[in-house]
C-alpha cells in the first residue's frame, strides 16, 4: 500500500523543480512543503516491476498552499490509483505556514492556468465513510 504513495511522491518530485522547489530553495529560504492531507484510492493492484505513469494536476492554490490530484496509470492503459493532497508551504523556523515567494507562486499559477479547463477529476473531493441505505 505504501508504495503507491511512494510512486505519487516520486511523481511530485519530478514536478516540484518546475515550481522552483528543491534543496536549493530550502537552503536559501528556510522553507519547504508539508502535505497536510493526502487521500489515496486504490483501484487496481500493481505488482513489483510494473511500469507506471504518474500525472499531476493543480486543482486550486493560494499564496500558502496548493491542492493537487494525481493518477497512477499502468503502462497497459488502466488506472491503478488516484491521490489527492493539500500541500502547505512552511517556514521551518516556526515551523509555520508561510507565503510562497512570488516566482514560485507564478509558476504554480502557470500550471494551474494550463490545466484549469481540464475536467474536475471524478475522484477529487470525495469523503471517506460508510454509505448506509436509507
Amino acid at each position: 500500500m505504501a508504495y503507491y504513495s511512494v510512486l505519487m511522491d516520486q511523481c511530485a518530485d519530478q514536478v516540484y523543480p518546475t515550481f522552483g522547489f528543491g534543496p536549493a530553495y530550502r537552503d536559501e529560504t528556510g522553507c519547504t512543503t508539508y502535505v497536510a492531507e493526502h487521500h489515496v484510492c486504490y483501484l487496481r493492484e500493481l505488482h513489483e516491476g510494473d511500469k507506471v505513469i504518474g500525472t499531476f494536476q493543480i486543482l486550486d492554490y493560494d499564496e500558502k498552499r496548493f491542492h493537487c490530484y494525481q493518477e497512477l496509470w499502468h503502462e497497459d492503459g488502466w488506472l491503478a490509483a488516484t491521490g489527492e493532497a493539500l500541500t502547505l508551504h512552511v517556514d521551518q523556523s516556526g515551523p509555520k505556514v508561510a507565503p510562497m515567494r512570488e516566482d514560485v507562486l507564478a509558476r504554480i499559477a502557470k500550471m494551474y492556468e494550463a490545466q484549469k479547463d481540464l475536467p474536475w477529476p471524478k475522484r477529487a473531493g470525495n469523503s471517506i465513510g460508510i454509505k448506509h441505505k436509507t
